[in-house]
């Protein structure tokens, strides 16, 4: 018996010693061609980037909608629709994705996904607007969700496609660079070409194309990451079956600090929800404001691309925590200053307007942070998709309230919504505060120790 043990010891030894090899030489090689990955992966945004500025969500989609049918409720769908996409879908994939050893061809088949159903807006709309404008707002909606949906999963791949071949103190570099770049040189095409589309009678047929074209050539891009096969080791595969062997809920009670952000991330979402409201909302306000979208957009890319150059750095050396708090903070002010804009002159509120679309710039910079933070709480490699999906799907959640919240605004006006909203945003900020700092030893500490108890 005693021998059997012994033997049992030194099996168990090896297999050891052979994880920690694989672990190692993995790490080498995922090291060695971290520089052509960031270069690829940064690529892969900035032309991303570029089809995005042709759908801006916050100007461009409302306005396509109210281009069919002026209602709040319908308007009150994008919102829903974005997030069951965007981070429902994800929890459906995540397992999926966290036992794929390669994922850069799923990324490639998700980017064409999203070029296809622009490819089949912009058909419809040609085709539909002036006879069916009802039918083509419905062809729209369900389009625009497969389009969330296919987006969910997208993101979620490139989220974990960053966390396997990029280091955590190199995420935020990424961030600058791919945000910086991608604005200048998305601002320059709106410039070009979306300014005079907007003034076109059919010039959402070109938009859609647009989107489509940038879209299917960022697809091109994965084929050239250098990804090693993900073999993962004992503890990933056990961890990894351990949680999904728990629902949503026991995932989160077993970790505070999961748990902690996913209520951070809840509260965001009243940022996002109300952001389609606030060009409907100038435009009943002011009248005509065709004129201005071109320029609600440029400002809100001119923020974003500003920002990163300060919160890259920031990710980098101080952690993902910190800008989190700050960012959720400056989010906080929005729904405020578009309330407070009705207490002065309409020619003054109009001239000011263009201020509200500069926060909102910080949106697709905080669901990047949110992301990156949930990947360093991720106690293994293997549980990262996970841990974003969970944090994705808490997102979710308040965004069932969306179509009455826009059913609201047509009855009662923006201004008491406006200001519930930022309340919410003010809470997640207090909440975010009390957010660990992941690079501090003493939190590694203790996520050992939780991983062991659990």
């Amino acid at each position: 018996m005693r021998l059997l043990s012994f033997e049992n010891k030194m099996i168990s030894t090896k297999q050891t010693l052979k994880n920690n090899e694989k672990k190692s030489s993995y790490r080498t090689e995922v090291a060695s061609h971290e520089p052509r990955n960031i270069a690829c992966l940064v690529t892969y945004q900035v032309v991303a980037r570029i089809g995005w500025i042709f759908k801006t969500e916050t100007v461009i989609m409302p306005a396509v909608l109210d281009a069919c049918i002026a209602s709040g409720m319908l308007r009150g769908f994008l919102p829903v629709l974005n997030r069951i996409g965007t981070s429902l879908f994800p929890l459906v994939v995540a397992p999926f994705v966290s036992r794929t050893k390669s994922i850069r061809l799923f990324l490639v088949a998700t980017t064409i996904g999203l070029s296809l159903c622009f490819a089949v807006l912009s058909v419809a709309w040609s085709r539909l607007l002036n006879d069916h404008p009802f039918f083509l707002a419905i062809v729209f909606l369900c389009t625009y969700g497969l389009f969330s949906a296919v987006n969910g999963c997208n993101q979620l791949l490139v989220a974990t496609l960053q966390g396997r071949l990029i280091s955590a103190g190199r995420r935020g570099r990424v961030l600058v660079l791919s945000v910086m770049s991608g604005s200048v040189i998305a601002i320059m095409a709106a410039f070009l070409a979306l300014g005079p589309w907007l003034q076109e009678p059919n010039g959402f047929v070109k938009i859609f194309a647009a989107t489509s074209f940038f879209f299917a050539a960022a697809a091109v891009v994965p084929l050239f990451f250098k990804e090693p096969e993900n073999t993962f080791t004992a503890e990933s595969r056990k961890a990894s079956d351990a949680v999904r062997s728990h629902s949503f809920w026991q995932c989160l009670a077993h970790d505070r600090s999961l748990a902690r952000l996913a209520v951070v991330a809840a509260c965001f979402s009243a940022a996002m929800i109300l952001f389609p409201h606030y060009q409907a909302f100038a435009r009943e306000q002011f009248g005509d404001t065709s004129h201005s979208l071109l320029t609600w957009i440029v400002v809100q890319n001119i923020a974003t691309g500003l920002a990163s150059l300060v919160v890259g750095p920031l990710a980098d050396h101080r952690g993902n925590r910190l800008v989190i708090i700050g960012l959720l903070g400056c989010c906080t002010g929005t729904p405020l200053f578009v309330a407070g804009l009705t207490m002065v002159s309409q020619s003054a509120a109009m001239q000011w307007f263009w201020l509200a679309y500069m926060p909102l710039g910080f949106n697709p910079i905080m669901l990047r942070i949110i992301s990156n933070y949930a990947l360093e709480l991720a106690p293994t490699t293997g549980l990262q998709p996970r841990y974003v999906s969970l944090v994705g799907g808490a997102m979710a959640l308040p965004f069932v309230l969306s179509p009455l919240v826009g059913w609201g605004i047509d009855v009662l006006g923006g201004v008491p919504f406006f200001l519930v909203g930022s309340v919410i945003i003010a809470s997640g900020t207090l909440v975010a505060c009390g957010l660990p700092e992941p690079r501090n030893s003493h939190f590694s500490m203790q996520k050992s120790r939780e991983m062991k108890e659990n």
